[in-house]
């Protein structure tokens, strides 16, 4: 379960930074982890830059 989450929070990290490792997602242990965590961390780095160009639109005025 330890390999899986540190895995997954690679994946997530690497993810946000905008970068893949392909060895890790190809590991036939953790490698669904690490891809898991890879496309949440996109997700979460698509929505910061939503939020950010929503407020840069709205001139700054979106609580948050």
């Amino acid at each position: 379960m330890d390999d899986a989450l540190v895995a997954y929070g690679e994946g997530h990290a690497d993810g946000r930074a905008g970068r893949e490792d392909a060895g890790r997602a190809e590991n036939p242990e953790t490698g669904a982890d690490y891809q898991v965590g890879l496309v949440d961390g996109q997700l979460a780095a698509f929505e910061d830059a939503l939020v950010a160009a929503i407020r840069q639109a709205m001139g700054g005025k979106l609580d948050g």
